[in-house]
């Protein structure tokens, strides 16, 4: 749909539903990743203007993303618990405004490219003392969301109600029928489950995961965070999950003895997490999930190169992404050969 058609359907539709002359003065196209559109808008109404964003899906989102309604209602819930996110604006869960569901949220400023959070000298002095703070403390606040206190119960299923005594046994079974249903052999990976099988922790709570906490999905300017933002892989599952996957190799942008991000210190996001949580990290449990995070990004990669290969999402970046699930086979037997011999 070009801009001019995008931006009318809006602007008649918001002035239905609100019962106002809303006006739409301009709207651009952002960038949105593989499988999410982004639109930045500026909406005049009677009580003002607001700068926004659109988001919606594009031809095909991934099967593990979240709907556009859930992940409204995630956004909701993670605003309401303090965290530094958008404001969540207005949801249209039906396809017949502009052929797909999508929400509005408040827009934010900032950046969110790797390179500037790890390396732009903009950002040293934050950087040095207090991104890490932010991230953590954060995080933490996130994490206090749980099944318990979410009362729509048709969105708890859609973020998978499981128990301590399950969820890794039921992680681990969805990987491997990812990885089944993939048209070639992975024995790396299938080594690397066999490790996660025989060395799964216990769980200490069941909270609301992110699940792409990561530098390019919060924003950040010289005045510290902006927000964070895409709750589309969210669900139920261990903190250290989330944690684990911020301080994975593939987010660190070259800057690979700053393990948390390409930014900080894992001790100083550890300690920074525990002191607004009042919860120690383990980390046992951080290495853990961070293999199980490089095989399941490596299966994630060769899932999106298949939806090219396949013809069913044709894309250069779905065929390029392709190529990084050696790079996380080869990181996840690193870790475990590390472990190993820590023990």
């Amino acid at each position: 749909m070009e801009i001019k058609e995008l931006q009318e359907k809006v602007e008649l539709h918001l002035s239905s539903v609100w019962k106002d002359n809303v006006k739409v003065s301009q709207m651009q196209h952002l960038s949105g990743g593989a499988c999410q559109d982004n639109y930045a808008l500026d909406l005049i109404s009677k009580s003002g203007k607001q700068s926004l964003v659109l988001r919606t899906d594009k031809g095909a989102s991934l099967l593990s993303s979240l709907s556009k309604r859930d992940e409204f209602k995630v956004a909701e819930l993670v605003y309401k618990a303090g965290v530094k996110t958008p404001t969540p604006v207005f949801l249209e869960e039906t396809s017949d405004v502009i052929g797909a569901p999508f929400f509005l949220m408040e827009k934010i400023g900032g950046k969110a490219t790797g390179r500037y959070i790890t390396k732009d000298k903009e950002l040293d002095s934050y950087r040095k003392t207090q991104m890490v703070t932010d991230l953590a403390s954060n995080l933490a606040k996130l994490h206090t969301v749980k099944p318990s206190s979410i009362s729509d119960e048709e969105l708890k299923q859609k973020l998978k109600l499981v128990t301590k005594e399950n969820y890794i046994s039921i992680a681990i079974s969805d990987l491997r029928q990812s990885l089944d249903e993939l048209p070639e052999a992975h024995p790396a990976i299938e080594l690397c489950l066999f490790w996660l099988e025989s060395n799964a922790p216990a769980i200490d709570d069941i909270v609301l995961v992110h699940g792409d906490f990561r530098t390019g999905n919060f924003m950040m300017n010289s005045d510290g965070l902006q927000g964070i933002l895409d709750y589309e892989f969210a669900h139920f599952g261990d903190r250290h999950e989330d944690i684990a996957w911020l301080c994975m190799r593939d987010w660190r942008f070259g800057r690979l003895n700053k393990e948390v991000g390409g930014f900080g210190d894992r001790k100083d996001f550890y300690d920074a997490y525990q002191n607004t949580s009042g919860i120690p990290v383990d980390p046992f449990k951080v290495t853990f999930w961070e293999i199980m995070g490089n095989v399941r990004w490596a299966i994630g990669s060769a899932q999106q190169t298949e939806r090219h290969l396949s013809g069913k999402d044709k894309g250069i970046e779905l065929a390029a992404i392709g190529r990084r699930t050696a790079e996380m086979e080869w990181e996840a037997m690193r870790l475990i050969e590390e472990i190993s011999n820590a023990i």
